[in-house]
């Protein structure tokens, strides 16, 4: 369990907060690149760590981040007017550029020089991997561009998405570093069923309860899921958490009859306020062939196919309808009822409420990855406030990957893995 005071220090992001003076020292995803589809677009409001911002695509296709709110009478800049390289105010005409330089003033006599000594709060950007990256933080701490290999591959190798989770930021990462219950929440009961879940057949749920083991490193750690399986072996399910909100896990699929292909998937769990946190969600080939139909359709068994998601990336199935469990799915073909695994794992951190109290946790031998989170992230906190930085703002994450493994027991898992876990 925590304190409340520490639990406190990790679930709050405000301005002057411990942990939101941590997460601004980061690159974080802002929005998608294609909600800026293009030049002189309308604007998108944008929440961030309590923040309330918009952004723009301006007439030469540069982005902006810039406060939702004019500095003149604070008007909201969502009403705006995007034209030539510029967002214009519809209340008094104020223009601001990308950089949150005021260009015009259109309620200003003439030759007046009035808008050169205004500025709006402006934070930089950074397109990147079909996601428009910000950095909230200070200018002179600015870590390296965020190359994610999943970055980095070519947009036909790539697939992101994201959708709305309301609850604390901290709640959705654990369950999202959470190993443990992938074969318990995800499970399908019935050998038949063609619902989405893991099959009662996989070595996943025929195998032990898992086995932690946490390896620290530079940006975070890696660590695996160990479990027992027939024939002397042990499944290696291996993950990567990058500060501050990251994980990387493997994905393994296949047609019927097919051999499985590998991708490689994650999530970013980026704080919009306290109580509500934005899902990125990735997958991707690092391989030679591009991303086919059938592994797009992964997002349909994740519930976030088409007629899934609302105009505002909730998902149609949410806390206002309980989800819509279905509770006859529930006693024989799902174990949840709850169609989507990560409806699923939304439906599970959002039923805590928005901000959980760990101070009330009894945590068990499988809840190691968590803790451990939780300490590094309780060490930069303290780090930061102390005028140092915080893990994982160099460039050692560029490489990691998430890898499954079968090796016979007793392999060390991590000499092993290690070719597949950092390829280059």
């Amino acid at each position: 369990m925590l304190s409340r005071h520490d639990n406190e220090t990790l679930t709050r992001t405000g301005q002057g907060e411990p942990m939101g003076e941590v997460i601004r020292r980061y690159w974080m995803p802002a929005l998608l690149a294609s909600e800026l589809p293009g030049p002189d677009c309308p604007p998108v409001r944008v929440r961030l760590l309590g923040e309330q911002l918009v952004a723009f695509r301006d007439t030469q296709g540069k982005v902006g981040l810039l406060s939702e709110f004019c500095p003149h009478r604070l008007t909201s800049m969502f009403f705006g007017r995007n034209e030539e390289g510029g967002l214009r105010c519809v209340y008094h005409g104020w223009k601001f550029d990308v950089a949150g330089n005021c260009l015009d003033m259109m309620n200003e006599p003439p030759g007046s020089d009035y808008h050169t000594k205004i500025k709006t709060v402006s934070y930089p950007v950074v397109e990147m991997g079909d996601v428009i990256w910000a950095y909230l933080g200070p200018e002179d701490k600015k870590p390296p561009l965020p190359k994610f290999e999943w970055t980095q591959v070519p947009d036909s190798h790539r697939l992101v998405t994201k959708n709305w989770q309301e609850c604390n930021w901290l709640q959705a990462l654990e369950g999202g570093i959470d190993t443990a219950h992938a074969p318990i929440l995800h499970r399908r009961i019935s050998p038949t069923t063609q619902r989405p879940g893991i099959s009662v057949n996989t070595n996943l749920v025929k195998g032990e309860a898992p086995r932690l083991e946490v390896d620290r490193t530079d940006y975070g750690y890696r660590y695996a899921g160990i479990r027992s399986i027939p024939d002397d072996k042990e499944l290696i399910r291996g993950y990567q958490f990058v500060m501050p909100f990251h994980q990387i896990r493997p994905l393994q699929f296949g047609l019927q009859g097919q051999e499985p292909r590998q991708l490689i998937a994650g999530h970013t769990w980026v704080p919009m306020d306290d109580e509500n946190c934005m899902v990125y969600n990735w997958m991707y080939n690092f391989g030679g062939d591009p991303l086919t139909d059938f592994d797009k359709e992964e997002e349909y068994q994740l519930g976030r196919g088409p007629g899934e998601m609302l105009p505002d990336f909730r998902t149609r199935r949410n806390k206002s309808n309980d989800w819509m469990i279905d509770r006859e799915v529930q006693k024989y073909e799902t174990f949840t009822g709850i169609e989507g695994i990560n409806v699923q794992d939304q439906a599970i951190q959002e039923s805590m409420g928005p901000i959980v109290d760990r101070s009330n946790e009894n945590l068990s031998a499988s809840d190691m990855a968590i803790v451990i989170a939780r300490r590094m992230l309780l060490e930069s906190a303290s780090t930061v406030g102390d005028g140092g930085d915080p893990l994982g703002t160099g460039e050692s994450y560029y490489n990691v990957r998430a890898i499954d493994g079968i090796l016979p027991k007793g392999t060390d898992w991590k000499e092993a893995l290690a070719d597949q876990m950092y390829p280059h």
